[in-house]
């Protein structure tokens, strides 16, 4: 058997707005609001997308399949996520309130690769990792200030 790459990685935004509020901006409809591309659908009607089983697409890069496997409002919400053949893991978003109405929410992934190029793509996104935090952050910010 092949031993493939496995990652955890965790990084902070600082994000100004309240606990609730930003919260909302991980859910899979709310990342719409500042992650260019993102448009998750849903394969099966739902009341909450937050609750744990609820099921979405991607395809802003790849197709990816999503399974929301926890959730606790507005604290922390958990997400499986598989790409066929590339990657599987978990990513997991939690919201801690600060003062002044600021919420610092830290972001952990928790990711196997399932092939070569997901070997590579691992490797590459390990490496970028902070960067890509502060893309969050700087597309985050410039959402709330729109």
């Amino acid at each position: 058997m092949i031993s493939r790459t496995h990652v955890r990685l965790e990084g902070t935004v600082s994000v100004p707005l309240p606990q609730a509020d930003a919260f909302e901006l991980f859910t899979p409809s709310g990342e719409r609001r500042w992650a260019t591309g993102w448009d998750p659908s849903f394969p099966a009607p739902h009341e909450d997308e937050t609750c744990p089983g609820v099921v979405f697409v991607t395809a802003h890069r790849h197709p990816v399949t999503w399974v929301v496997v926890a959730s606790d409002r507005p604290r922390s919400i958990t997400y499986a996520n598989v790409s066929d053949g590339d990657r599987a893991g978990l990513i997991r978003v939690v919201c801690e309130a600060e003062d002044f109405g600021r919420t610092t929410a830290t972001v952990s992934y928790q990711m196997t690769a399932l092939s070569d190029a997901g070997d590579a793509a691992l490797h590459a996104f390990a490496e970028q990792y902070p960067q890509y935090m502060r893309h969050w952050q700087d597309a985050i910010t410039a959402c709330i200030s729109a």
